[in-house]
């Protein structure tokens, strides 16, 4: 028990897949209660267990990233009309449009019932936003690239780009800032941030293209000599597979659907897609060194997220009123035990993780000590 708790670095994809029960958890619900406790639980976990890599700074913007979309889905009640509803809070002077511009209004007036619906989206966007942001700020992007399947090594490249540009962004704002402070610079903030935008966009594009280069000359997204019918066949395996996927995902998450195009499809589509990927990936032969394992500490992340995802499932089907506020009738949105605990089941890894690996020592550390 106790070599469990020792210092180390969890597997990339637990963590992706905690983040990903967390971010279905949050599609099941438009609650802000139950949206700002993920967004709490996120928060604490990345706070707990996040390392010093550049990539762990990247959560703030994550942040700033979720409000911006509040503040835009609520802003568009206001530009574009918001008098869905009875009480009318605001009344401003509405632009007329063109006949061909039916059913489009500018301005007017907004609602309460209008402002609330913008605000219940726009959070419901923003935690999903955050809850990925909190796998990116955890998990090791490099690492996770090494865990991928075969099949997905011809675009290794174009993944580790997008994975590594907001971190690489966080840590050229550091490096940016204290470059500034290193020449004496001062200024407005209006001026500051004008002066170290392009710069800090910059080295973030250029650090991740020289990464991806770095990368393709070490033999990353290339493969062998394939047959076309080898090819031709895995390829189909794949688009049926992810085909019946987001049919089957768009089923679960729309209550309307039939019941019947939910788990059948998306168990088919999943079954087919992974065939798909094990046919793919034989045609890719690399090795690794010291592939990184799964172990209990790993289970306990991912099952927290699945079990996060699976309580505000079930609670969505008995009990959709909580979940999901009313907009009819204006009444502060009411809160259950269930769903509230199945979000606080997130937090589980915050404390039965192990520590991440600390960083090494300086060398002006090491000589103070």
């Amino acid at each position: 028990m106790t070599s469990y708790f020792l210092p180390r670095d969890l597997h990339p994809a637990a963590w992706w897949v905690w983040s990903l029960g967390l971010s279905v958890a949050a599609t099941r619900t438009t609650n802000p209660w139950l949206l700002l406790t993920i967004v709490a639980v996120a928060g604490f976990v990345v706070v707990s267990r996040r390392s010093e890599a550049p990539w762990a700074l990247a959560f703030r913007l994550y942040l700033a990233l979720g409000a911006m979309i509040v503040v835009i889905r609520v802003g568009f009640r206001f530009v574009f009309g918001g008098a869905e509803g009875t009480t009318i809070l605001l009344s401003l002077p509405e632009i007329p449009l063109p006949a061909w511009a039916a059913g489009i209004r500018l301005f007017g007036d907004v609602s309460a019932e209008s402002l609330l619906s913008g605000l219940y989206d726009g959070l419901r966007l923003a935690t999903m936003v955050i809850c990925l942001g909190a796998a990116n700020a955890l998990a090791n992007p490099k690492r996770l690239l090494k865990a991928m399947p075969p099949a997905l090594y011809e675009v290794g490249t174009a993944v580790i780009v997008a994975l590594s540009v907001f971190p690489q962004l966080a840590e050229s704002v550091l490096r940016v800032r204290r470059a500034r402070k290193l020449r004496g610079g001062s200024g407005k903030r209006l001026q500051v941030i004008h002066s170290i935008m392009i710069p800090i966009l910059e080295d973030a594009l250029s650090r991740s293209l020289q990464l991806a280069a770095s990368m393709d000359s070490r033999g990353y997204g290339r493969a062998g000599l394939v047959e076309a019918r080898h090819r031709l066949l895995t390829g189909t395996l794949m688009i049926i597979g992810l085909i019946g996927a987001c049919v089957g995902i768009y089923a679960t998450l729309d209550g309307s659907t039939p019941r019947y195009l939910a788990a059948p499809v998306l168990s088919a589509g999943l079954v087919i897609g992974l065939i798909g990927f094990r046919l793919a990936g034989r045609r890719v032969q690399r090795t690794r060194y010291r592939a990184d394992r799964w172990h209990l500490p790993e289970l306990v992340v991912a099952a927290s997220g699945i079990g996060v995802a699976v309580v505000l499932f079930m609670t969505s089907l008995v009990d959709p009123a909580n979940l999901n506020p009313s907009l009819i009738e204006l009444s502060w949105p009411l809160l259950s035990w269930e769903p509230l605990a199945g979000v606080l089941i997130g937090v589980l890894p915050a404390f039965l993780t192990p520590a991440p690996e600390p960083p090494f020592a300086t060398l002006e550390e090491v000589a103070a000590a």
